[in-house]
Order: structure tokens, then sequence, then C-alpha cells
């Protein structure tokens, strides 16, 4: 299914939050060795990589719903909740990620190299891109199209701010362990 949605439909540019995000993660981590992305701090703190591969399962994840709603030929979101609308603002809204929230079993990293980690976080945000683009196209830009499983149903452009604002609050933490790794 991923090839179908890559290859279908007009060329088009990446949409402006996905971009931004595949543009900050190649700043933070530009120049960074496999050695020094897989290098911790400490033995209880993340390495640069495994914080970088943090963020594939919700790619992954976001695919693979958007690619059910396409296959299902209608949204997919359930009627949206307070808590959901207020969640949803403080975090697309206001664009505030909450801190101290453990990740969702599914989100965590798994055993990518370090070395694959920056290709495939970019190959995954182009494939999401179209994914989102294909849903809304076919949906309309105002349809909630899929649930999120904390912020509940969000439309296309709140899935794409969503992951901006999610992978900002990485980047904050690899610009943090970037500079204490160059200090050492």
């Amino acid at each position: 299914m991923l090839r179908l949605i890559l290859n279908e439909g007009a060329e088009h540019a990446m949409d402006f939050y996905l971009q931004r995000l595949q543009d900050a993660i190649g700043s933070v981590t530009e120049g960074m060795s496999a050695e020094l992305l897989a290098r911790r701090l400490t033995p209880d703190k993340w390495s640069a990589a495994r914080s970088t591969r943090a963020s594939l399962p919700t790619y992954t994840g976001t695919i693979k719903g958007f690619e059910k709603c396409i296959v299902a030929g209608k949204p997919l979101a359930r009627v949206r909740t307070w808590k959901d609308r207020t969640r949803t603002m403080v975090v697309v809204g206001c664009g505030y990620l909450p801190q101290g929230r453990k990740a969702p079993e599914n989100a965590m990293p798994r055993g990518l190299p370090p070395d694959r980690v920056l290709a495939e976080i970019t190959q995954k945000i182009a494939v999401m891109d179209a994914a989102i683009s294909q849903a809304e196209q076919k949906f309309g830009s105002d349809a909630a199209l899929l649930d999120h499983p904390i912020l509940g149903p969000l439309r296309a452009q709140q899935w794409r701010k969503f992951h901006w604002v999610h992978g900002r609050h990485h980047m904050k933490q690899l610009r943090r362990l970037r500079q204490s790794l160059l200090e050492k």
C-alpha cells in the first residue's frame, strides 16, 4: 500500500509543517557520526539515535492509519469529545506538548542501527505526508479523518502540526544531548 500512496496522484510539495520537521531533524543531526548518534551521556539516558528513532513508530502508525482510512473509503474518526477538543487545542492549537508523559509501548523505539535512523525518518515523513495528503484530497480538509490515541479525532492539517510539535519536542532533547556530547 505504501507504494500505491507514493505513486498515485500528482506530484506535490511537502506540507509546511512536515518540511519544517525534516529540516529540523537534518539541522540538529548534521555532522553527527553514527558513533556520536549512538553515544549516551549516562547509561539511563537515551542516545541521539534512540531519541530520534522514538518518532518512527508514530510516523509508521500514522501511515498505517491513513492507509486504512483510504482503503475503507471513509474517515475512521469517531465523534470528538470535549476532552479531545481541549487536548487538541493545547497540543495542536498552542503547540505545547506536555512533558512527563511516557510514550505508549507501541511507540517505543526498536533496534534500528544509528546509521539508518536518519534515512528511515526522512523516508517515513515523506510517505506520511503523501498518505495524509491523499486522504485529505479524498475526504476534504474539514473532515476529522483519524483518531490520535491521546488527542482523539484530527483533521489532516492537525495531524501534520501534531507531528511537527511532537518532533520539535524531540529536537529540543537532541539539541541538549548534542551540546553535551560535543562538550565532552
